[in-house]
């Protein structure tokens, strides 16, 4: 079955999620058995993550946080 995400055998990009800094926080999802992080936006009164995309170095941390205008993130393990 197709995903309106994939075409051709690449992923498309996603829309922006938007971001309330009265009603989310940026955080940093870091796993410590594989060392992963993704990076994200998590709702303060219900706790959901909305997962923005994958961090891989520090370009992409620098990515994210130009795509927000933020300048600092809480990492939860």
């Amino acid at each position: 079955m197709w995903s309106d995400k994939y075409m051709f055998g690449k992923r498309t990009k996603k829309p922006l999620q938007p971001y309330d800094p009265t009603t989310q926080k940026p955080v940093l999802k870091c796993s410590i058995c594989t060392g992963e992080q993704v990076a994200g936006l998590k709702d303060i009164r219900s706790g959901k993550f909305h997962e923005v995309m994958l961090i891989r170095n520090d370009r992409d941390l620098q990515t994210f946080f130009q795509m927000y205008g933020i300048t600092d993130i809480t990492k939860e393990y």
